[in-house]
Order: structure tokens, then C-alpha cells, then sequence
């Protein structure tokens, strides 16, 4: 059973077609502010349920990162039906995902969203035990509670499977390889407090990408939820200009 906030939504509008990724654990409803900001300007936004997500953590340990993969270029070949050029926005995995669509399909523009090529220590990733130790295994997922958002926004899982960090650790290998292959503008998005995808991440992306248009986002008062904190404003005013080539 789908979660209440997990459907996929589309929200009409022009010929130029965003393609929305949520992130690891997270589910369509984070993106839905920034959807709205899009089809406010005159985009088409699609942003589709990540394969095992939005239903519980339990289906999620039974899918891998090519099973996410596949969710995005589902996405990507419904909003082809409907627009005529695709952009595509990442939020956390969701812009590991955007990336390795950018470097395998054609992309009009790239937003990525705290795109962690490197995790926080603060996530204990060195206490991560062994793949082969961690089927079965669950942990605890603390996030804030953001009270200016919508309810919706806030839902997700409480916990998270462990093989499933190990898929998004793999994936995060297999997109800096690709990285060189990105040749669309991309704009890049941090906070300087994101606790979850360390500040590095932007930097490594920003030398490893193909783009020979490259812009950066830094924010100063958000956390790793960027599309939904603070200064969500502004991110969603220099997205639309960055969208429009401006």
C-alpha cells in the first residue's frame, strides 16, 4: 500500500518538461513546493515514486539501485510523451540519479540538491557492518520536523535497511564515473549545514562534471532538505532562472 504523500503527481504545463527525483527514504510530497514554484513559471513537472519507496522500509531492503534507476527513466519516458525537452532536478539520491541520466540521455538542464558524493561522518557511516551482515537489518532514521511546510512534506520511513545503504554507497561509485559524461548546464545546490551529504560533494562534482556550463548554489541557513528549509525561496528563484538560461 502506497503511502498518504507518496503518489506520483504530474502537474501540466508547457513544453518543457522538469523531471523531479526524490531522494533516498523520501517520497514525491518534499518535492511538491518546488513542483508547484515549476509549473507556476509555465514547466510541465513530473516527479515519479522511487522503487521502494512511499510503501515501507521492508519493500525498500528488496530493491536495488538499478530498480531506482529504472523508476527515474520510467519518469523520463512518460514526461517525453508530454514535453519536448526534458530538464531534470535531484534532490540527495534523487541527484545521483539526475546525473547518471544526464550522462546516459538527453537532458536539457541539471539541478542537483545536496547530492552526496561524500556522507556526513556525523551518519556513522564507518559503523556501516558488512553487506553480508546487514540483510534483515534495520536502522533508525532521524529528521527534523520542518513545521512551515505542508504535513505531507514531513512523512517518511523511521527506519532504513542497511543493504540499502550499501546500494546507495555502490551507486555513489558507479555516478562519479560518469560524472566526465555529463555535458549539460548543470547548477549545483549545498548548504553549508547539511549534516547528510558533506559540503565536499559540491566541490567534487563541480571539477569531475563534463558541463562546460557550470553554476553553484551555496545556501547558509538550510539543512540537508534544501527544497523545503529556509531559504527555499531562493532556491526556487535561481532554479527558474537557471531553467530559463538566465
Amino acid at each position: 500500500m502506497i503511502i498518504e504523500g507518496a503518489e506520483p503527481f504530474l502537474l501540466p504545463g508547457g513544453s518543457h518538461g522538469v523531471l523531479l527525483l526524490h531522494g533516498f527514504t523520501g517520497m514525491p510530497a518534499e518535492l511538491r513546493l518546488l513542483a508547484e514554484a515549476l509549473q507556476g513559471a509555465g514547466h510541465t513537472v513530473l516527479c515519479p515514486r522511487l522503487a521502494g519507496h512511499g510503501t515501507s522500509p521492508e519493500d525498500l531492503a528488496h530493491t536495488d539501485a538499478e530498480n531506482w534507476y529504472d523508476s527515474a527513466l520510467d519518469g523520463y519516458a512518460l514526461l517525453a510523451g508530454v514535453a519536448s525537452r526534458i530538464s531534470v532536478i535531484g534532490h540527495s539520491m534523487g541527484a545521483l540519479l539526475a546525473l547518471r541520466l544526464a550522462a546516459e540521455k538527453a537532458v536539457e538542464r541539471v539541478v542537483t540538491l545536496a547530492a552526496p558524493i561524500f556522507i556526513d561522518e556525523g551518519r556513522g557511516m564507518k559503523h556501516l557492518p558488512p553487506r553480508c551482515e546487514c540483510v534483515g537489518k534495520f536502522h533508525p532514521k532521524m529528521r527534523n520536523h520542518l513545521r512551515d511546510v505542508p504535513e505531507l512534506c514531513n512523512v517518511t520511513y523511521d527506519k532504513m535497511p542497511l543493504v540499502a545503504v550499501h546500494e546507495l554507497v555502490d551507486f555513489i561509485e558507479r555516478v562519479k564515473a560518469l560524472l566526465s559524461r555529463v555535458g549539460a548546464p548543470i547548477l549545483l545546490v549545498h548548504s553549508l549545514h547539511d549534516h547528510t551529504a558533506h559540503r565536499r560533494s559540491l566541490r567534487y562534482i563541480y571539477d569531475h562534471v563534463g558541463a562546460a556550463h557550470k553554476e553553484v548554489l551555496w545556501l547558509v541557513r538550510s539543512g540537508h532538505l534544501v527544497m523545503l528549509d529556509a531559504e527555499r525561496g531562493t532556491l526556487f528563484r535561481r532554479t527558474l532562472r537557471f531553467l530559463e538560461g538566465k
